[in-house]
């Protein structure tokens, strides 16, 4: 990536550029939380998610549906369009994420979170702040990021306890990476194509997939059963 040389005015178009995709990716983790935490904390909407494969797996394709159509369609959809997609995301991964509630404490999930919150952040500052490209970095993040969903799709045959854990760790390296990669990409954008609000929300969904993805790894890492 090239270093671009921008007025002042353009500066500042950047930096709301960039605390725009914060925002929204702040506002998807906060629906996904509530959502989840309203799911963990009510039986029928338990039973009707989990208790019903058929339901479960819809809203699973249902984000991958969403997730794809973000991502293929965001030069061509309307960005009343897109925040509609996002939101409707965040809500859905909170209704099925809400089964962490079932596997760990509360206070597990609790400290997970915030040992996450500050390893991404510190991850977000510096893929802003560093001279170093990145971009040769995302390619083999990329590859790491197939190696461990293949990995993990095998394990669920296996179900390997060990395989489990490595899988986990090599996680939280991948996204670790993929955090200071994507937000290097990012400002890198918002330089030389400029900065709009579907670009934001396109963004933001990248921060969020990697912080999500990195706190389920740190969870498995981290967490122990409930009491």
């Amino acid at each position: 990536m090239q270093t671009v040389t921008l007025t002042s005015r353009e500066k500042t178009a950047v930096n709301e550029f960039i605390y725009g995709v914060y925002n929204w990716m702040a506002l998807g983790l906060a629906l996904t939380g509530v959502v989840a935490y309203l799911v963990a904390n009510s039986q029928a909407l338990q039973q009707l998610i989990f208790g019903n494969q058929l339901v479960f797996y819809g809203l699973i394709f249902g984000e991958l549906g969403l997730v794809f159509t973000l991502a293929a369609r965001i030069e061509k959809i309307e960005q009343k369009t897109a925040v509609m997609l996002y939101i409707a995301y965040a809500v859905l991964n909170g209704a099925t994420l809400s089964s962490i509630f079932m596997l760990y404490t509360r206070s597990t999930i609790t400290s997970t979170f915030f040992i996450c919150a500050g390893t991404f952040i510190a991850c977000s500052a510096y893929g802003m702040m560093t001279k170093r490209d990145l971009t040769s970095l995302g390619g083999f993040l990329f590859m790491g990021l197939i190696g461990i969903i293949i990995a993990s799709v095998v394990n669920m045959f296996v179900k390997s306890s060990q395989m489990s854990m490595i899988i986990s760790y090599i996680g939280v390296l991948v996204f670790v990476g993929l955090t200071a990669y994507d937000t290097q990409r990012l400002k890198y954008l918002a330089y030389t194509k400029g900065a709009n609000g579907k670009g934001a929300i396109i963004g933001a969904l990248s921060l969020y997939l990697d912080f999500i993805n990195l706190f389920l790894m740190l969870l498995r890492i981290m967490g122990g059963g409930r009491d």
